[in-house]
């Protein structure tokens, strides 16, 4: 609860910053719609692995005329980093349209190897299917969005079958498999994610993160490719949106033509949107721009 307080506050002090001419009324609107319209549930259990229980924080309207468009939020890091409370403001854009949504913790490098992040990420999106009528979440219009290592936890939870193997360890996975609810998402926002881990594990675009994560397990190289999103490319996938520059460092830029490459040749509905001389984020007063196109991506295809 104290880290959701401090991300709270942050976000406060950063609207506020960001309009100093009228500091005061900026404060006045900014209570007015996040403590008055908004409820926060910080830390529900959504599974336990290892003897860790994950956690996971519902943001959702206090009140509202029924079900709501969803964004499920998985933050970055490399898999061996990060945290959910560290990445609440990417949140702000979805609430201030009324979105409901869900910030994931997973599984990093040092509590468990890959794929464990890829199972924790698919038992959050199941666990959003089972508690959608409680908390209001409307799963025809849910979206699953992501930075760099969540970016591709995004686009492999999307994008995996519903049969998985990966699922297999959800407490509520036979459940869910028998009733052949689990949500189909209805569109994927990919912010410079990894599509391709092999190739991230040797060759020139060997990356520390990348063999932390997958460690020396003897099928390293299997378990890479089946955690590798342009491995999943078929017809049938939701809408995909990536957002990466092209000199980014961390994640190679050809990681999004690739995969947005394989997409057009299944006629999959994309789009990839370059930034110039972009790295791995910060992409300062171009984020605006960038999130208008996202939400026109997403009406277009809700």
């Amino acid at each position: 609860m104290k880290n959701i307080l401090v991300a709270i506050t942050v976000m406060l002090a950063s609207f506020i910053l960001s309009y100093p001419v009228a500091a005061d009324q900026a404060a006045i609107d900014w209570s007015d719609t996040s403590l008055a319209k908004l409820r926060t549930l910080p830390n529900i259990t959504y599974t336990t692995a290892n003897g860790v229980e994950l956690k996971l924080d519902v943001y959702k309207p206090r009140q509202s005329d029924g079900p709501v468009p969803t964004v499920v939020y998985i933050h970055g890091g490399g898999w061996v980093g990060g945290s959910k409370e560290g990445a609440v403001l990417a949140l702000l854009p979805y609430l201030s349209r009324g979105y409901a949504a869900v910030n994931v913790q997973y599984r990093l490098a040092d509590v468990s190897r890959a794929p464990a992040a890829v199972e924790d990420t698919l038992c959050a999106l199941r666990w959003v299917g089972l508690n959608a009528e409680e908390h209001g979440f409307d799963t025809s219009k849910l979206v699953l969005t992501g930075h760099s290592a969540g970016g591709h936890l995004s686009l492999i939870t999307g994008m995996l079958p519903e049969d998985s193997d990966l699922t297999k360890h959800c407490p509520h996975s036979a459940v869910r498999l028998k009733e052949g609810t689990t949500p189909k998402v209805a569109a994927i926002i990919n912010w410079f994610g990894i599509t391709d881990v092999k190739d991230l594990i040797d060759g020139e675009n060997e990356k520390t993160y990348a063999i932390k994560w997958l460690g020396s397990q003897l099928d390293r190289n299997a378990i890479a490719d089946r955690v590798s999103p342009v491995h999943y490319v078929t017809k049938d996938l939701p809408p995909i949106l990536t957002i990466h520059g092209d000199a980014d460092a961390v994640v190679p830029y050809s990681h999004a033509t690739q995969l947005h490459k394989f997409l057009d040749g299944k006629n999959v509905s994309n789009k990839l949107i370059t930034v110039p001389g972009g790295g791995h984020g910060g992409f300062g007063d171009q984020y605006g721009e960038l999130y208008n196109a996202i939400f026109e991506f997403i009406d277009q295809h809700m």
